[in-house]
């Protein structure tokens, strides 16, 4: 739902305090609030492609278990923070 906020300069304003007047009206129509809140959007995934995901790490998580039964890779530690 698109909102046009419009300012117009008065006589004797400055150019700072038009720009003021101008973020109070878009603050007051929720623009600024709306643009924070489709700032950081994640699309949720389909339930197939998070099923695929899971089963890819699955596999993986099997395969380095077996290769560290086999003796092919080193035994992760922790991670120091």
């Amino acid at each position: 739902m698109p909102v046009n906020v419009q300012v117009e300069k008065n006589d004797k304003e400055s150019s700072a305090n038009v720009i003021r007047r101008f973020t109070k009206r878009m603050q007051g129509a929720g623009i600024v609030r709306r643009m924070r809140d489709n700032r950081y959007y994640a699309r949720t995934k389909s339930d197939n492609v998070r099923r695929a995901a899971r089963l890819k790490k699955l596999e993986k998580k099997a395969a380095y278990e077996r290769d560290l039964k086999l003796g092919k890779v080193a035994e992760r530690r922790g991670r120091r923070r």
